[in-house]
């Protein structure tokens, strides 16, 4: 019996090459978005990062590009309070959502942040697909989880994208990996692989830059 949400296989090198090439492409952070009416337009393949704050999200996609101050990284939770977007080439938006859950922020400017991410994700016709990262040393949290009940409403294609993985044993992985799996099986949304990364150490940016580069390519 086919395990559910399995962790995704490498890619073939045809595909790692499609990946490697997208991203060693001209990458460049296009504009910080605090409304609706800011957005650019919906003319190319949009991916969105979604996490809980200090997840990882800036840190994921300074990895993925090979470039270190691309995305603002701080210890600091809900440093990130604009939906950010970065240009993939002429193919890709890459957009870093604001983290949801606690932030070091004054209530009403995280209520302000927090209901544009809420609209972003409902109301974005050529976003793709959305990627859920949660952190393996906790796994999934109940606020992730209001995310992933979202993304099944507006019936947004979301994958769920596995942090800092080296921080953890493979004991410890296992458990967490059961953990996910179980609540990741009631979302229709939820795409049924998971990828598990490591920023510091590589783990898994072939991977998610092969799906990246796949998303873009087809229809």
């Amino acid at each position: 019996m086919q395990l559910a949400f399995p962790e995704a296989p490498a890619p073939e090198a045809a595909a790692s090459e499609a990946g490697r090439r997208l991203f060693a492409g001209p990458v460049e952070f296009l504009k910080g978005v605090v409304a609706m009416s800011g957005l650019p337009p919906a003319d190319r393949t949009e991916l969105c990062f979604a996490g809980r704050s200090n997840v990882g999200k800036s840190s994921l996609i300074n990895a993925l590009t090979g470039r270190k101050a691309l995305a603002r990284a701080s210890n600091t939770p809900g440093r990130t309070q604009e939906v950010n977007f970065f240009t993939l080439g002429d193919s890709h938006y890459l957009v870093d959502l604001p983290g949801y859950g606690f932030a070091n922020a004054p209530v009403d400017v995280v209520r302000k942040w927090q209901a544009l991410l809420k609209t972003y994700l409902s109301g974005r016709a050529n976003l793709r697909r959305a990627f859920v990262l949660v952190d393996a040393r906790h796994g999934i949290k109940p606020v992730d989880e209001e995310i992933m009940a979202l993304l099944d409403r507006a019936a947004v294609p979301f994958q769920c994208v596995l942090t800092k993985t080296d921080k953890i044993g493979a004991e410890a992985r296992d458990s967490v990996l059961a953990q996910v799996r179980a609540r990741l099986a009631p979302h229709p949304a939820a795409y049924p692989e998971l990828i598990l990364t490591s920023s510091e150490k590589g783990e898994g940016l072939a991977t998610l830059r092969a799906t990246i580069a796949a998303l873009g390519q087809e229809g």
